[in-house]
């Protein structure tokens, strides 16, 4: 199962939300997204576990817990949504020309 854990505080590292999550069962990966341009933590990333049961308990015990002075959100990722789709809907003028 894949876990968004949001309102990281920012100086949290992979291997602490690894540690934190493995707690509770096996981890498979944890990561924590960073800003492109600064490399610095957007205070949020993604755990994934291999057992269901095992992430479920993770996401009941750690949702809502406090980490240095932070709230965390914790629950399970949904899907990315595609960007493209978030930007379409609008477009620009035709381009023809102007008879006055």
């Amino acid at each position: 199962m894949n876990i968004y854990v949001g309102n990281l505080p920012f100086q949290t590292t992979e291997e602490e939300l690894h540690v934190a999550f493995a707690e509770y069962g096996n981890v498979t990966s944890a990561r924590i997204i960073t800003d492109r341009m600064s490399g610095r933590s957007r205070g949020f990333g993604f755990v994934e576990m291999s057992d269901n049961n095992e992430a479920e308990a993770a996401i009941r015990a750690l949702n809502g817990k406090s980490i240095d002075g932070r709230t965390l959100t914790v629950n399970e990722a949904r899907p990315r949504e595609n960007r493209e789709s978030r930007w379409s809907g609008g477009g620009g003028g035709s381009g023809g020309s102007y008879r006055g």
